[in-house]
C-alpha cells in the first residue's frame, strides 16, 4: 500500500508581499517531494492570480482587518472575521491538512486558530522586522515562527527560529540570455538602460503619480519596465515605456534579471528577491509603516537609494534615478552590499523545519 501524500495548506493575501516566500517554498517542495500543496487566500486579493499563474491550487475565505486606528470598517469586519473563522473551520474539516503555513496576513489569523483547535500544527513566517498584528495574533498557536532578521527574535522568544526569508530559486538568470527573450518579446532598444518600477501587488499610487509627472524625463536617458497594480493604469505613449498592471512571478523574475535599476516599495519578499539578484535600488517605504524599518536596514548597509515619499518630487526622481543609472561606481557599490543584507538558504530551511513538524 502506497505511503499517504500530506497536505499543507499555504495562507497569507491581502497584497502579494505574504505569497511570495510561501510560493519559494512550495515551489521548492514540488520539485523535491510529494506534497498536496493549497493556498488560502483573501476573496479579492491579487494572490489569487499570482498563485493561479504560478499552477498552485487556490482557495478564498471571507477576511477582515484589525486596523490599529478608528475606522468604521473595523466594525463590519468583525462579521468577517467571525465567517472567516467558521469558513476556516469548515475548510480544515474538509482538507484534512496536516500542517498550516503562513507569512501574515489577516485572512491567515481565523485560519491558525482553527487549525489550532483541530490539532493541525502551525508554522508562521515573520518577513519584516517589525513584528506585524496577525503575526503577533498567531504567535500563541504556532509551533515555530521564523524570521527574517536576527533583531526579530526577540518579539517572539524561544519558538522562534532565525532563518532569513524564502526566495524562489531562479532556473537561468543570466541576464544576457533573459534579455535576449524579454527584449524581443517587449521591443526593448539594445543601448539603453533598463529601470524596472515596482509598486506591489496592489500598486502604489504615489509611486505611480510620481512616475507618470516624470517620465518623459525619464524615457530621454532610460526606457522604463513599470508594474502599476491591478487596474491601476497610467496612460502614456511612449514607446520606451512598458506597463503591466500584474505579472507572473516569473515574469516579474524576469524583469529584475535585466534592470539595471529597480525602484520599488519595501516588501520584504520583494527586498529578498533585490538581494539575491544584487540589484541596484531606490527604496521608496510606504510612510508609517513597518516598510520604514526595513528600508532603515538597507540604507544604513549603503545597500541601497531610500526615498522618502513625503519629500519626493519628479525633479528629485528624475535626478536619483539618474545618478544611479550613469554611475559604474554607484551601481556596483549598491549591487554589491544588497547581495550581504539577507541570510542565505531560507527556503531550504524553512522546508526542514516543515517537514520536522508536520503531523
Amino acid at each position: 500500500m502506497s505511503e499517504e501524500v500530506k497536505k499543507i495548506i499555504f495562507s497569507g493575501g491581502g497584497s502579494g508581499g505574504p505569497v511570495t516566500p510561501l510560493l519559494a517554498v512550495a515551489s521548492f517542495l514540488e520539485r523535491h517531494d510529494k506534497f498536496e500543496l493549497l493556498f488560502v487566500g483573501t476573496h479579492d486579493g491579487p494572490e489569487r492570480e499570482l498563485i493561479m499563474k504560478a499552477g498552485f491550487n487556490f482557495v478564498s475565505i471571507s477576511s477582515g482587518k484589525m486596523r490599529r486606528y478608528f475606522s468604521w470598517q473595523n466594525f463590519s469586519d468583525v462579521f468577517k472575521i467571525i465567517q472567516g473563522f467558521f469558513d476556516a473551520w469548515k475548510l480544515i474539516g474538509q482538507e484534512r491538512p496536516n500542517i498550516i503555513v503562513s507569512a501574515g496576513a489577516f485572512v491567515s489569523v481565523p485560519l491558525a486558530f482553527a487549525a489550532y483547535l483541530r490539532r493541525v500544527p502551525v508554522i508562521i513566517h515573520q518577513q519584516d522586522i517589525r513584528a506585524g498584528l496577525a503575526n503577533k495574533l498567531m504567535a500563541p498557536v504556532a509551533k515555530v515562527v521564523t524570521v527574517t532578521f536576527e533583531r526579530s527574535l526577540r518579539s517572539y522568544g524561544s519558538r522562534a527560529k532565525w532563518i532569513g526569508n524564502p526566495f524562489m530559486e531562479v532556473e537561468n538568470n543570466n541576464r544576457a540570455d533573459v534579455l535576449f527573450k524579454v527584449a524581443h518579446a517587449y521591443n526593448l532598444e539594445s543601448n539603453l538602460p533598463i529601470v524596472l518600477v515596482v509598486g506591489g501587488g496592489t500598486g502604489a499610487v504615489a509611486i505611480n503619480n510620481i512616475l507618470s509627472k516624470s517620465l518623459d524625463d525619464l524615457c530621454e536617458f532610460c526606457q522604463l519596465i513599470h508594474i502599476s497594480g491591478k487596474d491601476k493604469n497610467i496612460l502614456a505613449e511612449n514607446k520606451r515605456y512598458h506597463q503591466f498592471d500584474l505579472v507572473s512571478h516569473a515574469q516579474l523574475l524576469e524583469f529584475e534579471i535585466i534592470a539595471d535599476v529597480v525602484v520599488s516599495r519595501c516588501g520584504l519578499g520583494f527586498l529578498t528577491e533585490l538581494s539575491a539578484l544584487a540589484k541596484p535600488s531606490i527604496l521608496i517605504p510606504m510612510p508609517n509603516s513597518h516598510q520604514e524599518d526595513n528600508a532603515a536596514i538597507f540604507e544604513c548597509a549603503d545597500a541601497a537609494k531610500v526615498l522618502a515619499e513625503a519629500k519626493l518630487s519628479p525633479a528629485l526622481f528624475v535626478s536619483e534615478v539618474r545618478k544611479i543609472v550613469n554611475s559604474a561606481d554607484l551601481k556596483k557599490t549598491y549591487s554589491q552590499n544588497i547581495s550581504q543584507v539577507m541570510k542565505p538558504g531560507a527556503t531550504a530551511a524553512l522546508v526542514e523545519i516543515i517537514k520536522n513538524n508536520i503531523r
